[in-house]
């Protein structure tokens, strides 16, 4: 994080500096070839920062560069062969450009986009590359002056751009702005020829994709047609390249019309997203909320849930959960189809104490958007791991995605890595930790390769409850004995309380004695629903099914509700 702010900061006063410079070299003296090469430079520098920070404004440099070029190339040619109508037209047609592309990009941020569908977004692609051929006019037009040569080509060169810009984007965004609600995009036609049966829908902060990944392989084993509906343009190359089902990004209500065609019947949603109600205005779709975790954390008792046609959930608890919080929602609502996602866990009957060399995976999670919802140990994660290094455990630490959105939480988190770092180069034990924990290893890659767990309240422990294996939870609120009351799912593991005073003992009896291991059988019942091993997923994938097959024919027109405004 740190790292990524010096490095935009860098190629800012570096792109910032260069084009100052430039100009003033080319105004101010008659060191021509310099100041192109300067001009040259910041031209490259401005691309650099480009890749480095995509959502750059950058329109003060290159407009600087311009001018400096233009300066250069009126001191350099000589008065009577020096084409000034050419000049001028080039300029102006370079400027407008360049003013041109911001306004471009915002539009082409309304546009339906799409991926896995076969269909070219033009006005994408050329609010994309205008500014790189922004750049590169820029440099002919530097050469030109350097060489001495006449300002035609690049004048030529920039007029075809600019053509190029308004036939491929400009015209395009135009007709559709103009275009009768009734009409077709070529991703709408895409779209009716693939025929989906049932989409994915999801909106989100960004680093949230995980919420959709998690679902996507099992999506696709219910073996119909479907298409992910996404809202935010930047979730695009991830989610589409983990599917080969289309993906298409409707930023506004009105583009989602658009992408709700026919022969759609059903549509899931992994989160309780604001925008989700942009989607759910179509009554005739069925709607289901899938969660991308089950905990005991507030969120998974959301009041909102009541507006889906169907909540499945993982097991009973869910809906116990619900009634807990007070939020009423009708029994019939619910489908308990487990969490197909530990399908893949591996099952550990054996006692912890026969294991020789331990390993404890470390979870610890987020403080989340407000105080009620801050179950983060990370503050006491650090007494937490050198603890467990004393007793000679093996650690895999792997935090929340969202860690690094709180600087002390990164602060915290990067401390005991670099304990983890320090012990593993001393010890030669193989701690696992960072992008090695995080995206090197699944989360069941991980609690495959341990044998307790130590976690904050999270949905975690639900996925960990499937292995059988011992488990600690944090009390970071400070309840006491209450703790289990609004966490039921503590009680069939060790609590640690908010200071830590009692690790010692939770350690004995997470690692060695292990009093709650028939409880734990019990309680994973509860949690994870009642599905034979061995064919553990048909427990989600029947009922989604079911739901898919027996939702209706599909509707001839769609017939949203009035868009929200968004």
């Amino acid at each position: 994080m740190r790292g990524d702010l010096v490095r935009k900061l860098t190629v800012r006063c570096l792109s910032a500096g260069l084009a100052v410079l430039s100009f003033l070299v080319l105004a101010l003296t008659s060191a021509e070839l310099l100041g192109l090469g300067l001009a040259v430079a910041g031209a490259a520098s401005v691309w650099v920062e480009r890749r480095v920070n995509p959502r750059a404004d950058l329109v003060a440099e290159p407009v600087l560069l311009i001018a400096g070029v233009l300066v250069g190339y009126a001191h350099g040619v000589p008065e009577s062969e020096l084409n000034w109508v050419g000049l001028v037209l080039t300029g102006a047609a370079l400027l407008g450009l360049t003013l041109a592309e911001r306004p471009l990009r915002d539009a082409v941020e309304l546009e339906v986009r799409s991926a896995n569908l076969g269909v070219r977004s033009w006005p994408l692609l050329v609010a994309d590359r205008l500014g790189p051929a922004v750049l590169v006019l820029l440099v002919v037009l530097a050469g030109s002056a350097a060489l001495d040569l006449p300002v035609w080509p690049a004048l030529v060169l920039t007029v075809l751009v600019g053509a190029a810009c308004a036939v491929g984007a400009v015209g395009p965004i135009a007709l559709r702005r103009l275009r009768p609600s009734g009409g077709q995009s070529a991703v709408t036609s895409a779209i009716r020829r693939h025929q989906p049966e049932f989409l994915l829908y999801f909106s989100a902060p960004p680093g949230s994709e995980y919420q959709v990944m998690m679902w996507l392989p099992y999506l696709e084993r219910i073996g119909r047609p479907f298409m992910v509906l996404l809202r935010e343009p930047n979730f695009l190359p991830t989610i589409s390249a983990a599917t080969k089902a289309p993906v298409v990004v409707c930023p506004t209500p009105r583009s989602i019309d658009e992408a709700i065609v026919p022969s759609l019947r059903v549509a899931f949603y992994v989160n309780h997203g604001a925008k989700n109600s942009h989607c759910i205005r179509f009554a005739h779709l069925t709607h289901i909320q899938l969660h991308h975790g089950d905990s005991d954390k507030a969120p998974s008792a959301n009041p909102v849930s009541a507006i889906f046609d169907r909540i499945f959930v993982a097991g009973q608890a869910a809906i116990d959960r619900y009634a807990r919080n007070g939020v009423s929602i009708p029994r019939e609502k619910f489908a308990i189809v487990g969490r197909p996602q530990v399908e893949s866990i591996a099952v550990r009957r054996e006692p912890i104490r026969d294991r020789a060399d331990k390993v404890v995976l470390y979870t610890p999670t987020w403080t989340g958007h407000n105080a009620d919802v801050d179950h983060c140990s990370l503050p006491v994660g650090e007494t937490l791991v050198r603890r467990l290094l004393d007793r000679g455990v093996t650690v895999i630490l792997r935090a929340h995605p969202y860690t690094s959105q709180n600087p002390a939480s990164a602060r915290q988190l990067a401390r005991i890595e670099q304990l983890l770092a320090e012990h593993r180069a001393s010890t030669g034990r193989r701690h696992v930790f960072g992008a090695d924990a995080a995206k090197k290893m699944s989360l069941v890659d991980c609690v495959n390769a341990s044998d307790a767990l130590v976690s904050d309240v999270s949905a975690v422990i639900s996925d960990y409850l499937y292995s059988g294996k011992p488990y600690a939870v944090t009390d970071r609120v400070g309840e006491g004995e209450r703790f289990v009351e609004g966490f039921p799912l503590a009680g069939s593991g060790y609590v640690l309380d908010a200071q830590m005073s009692n690790l010692d003992d939770v350690l004995d009896r997470l690692l060695d004695t292990d009093p709650l291991a028939e409880t734990r059988w019990r309680t994973r019942t509860r949690y994870l629903g009642d599905f034979p091993e061995q064919r553990y997923a048909d427990g989600f994938l029947d009922e989604a099914r079911r739901q898919v097959e027996g939702a209706g024919a599909p509707s001839p027109v769609p017939s949203p509700r009035p868009a929200p405004v968004s």
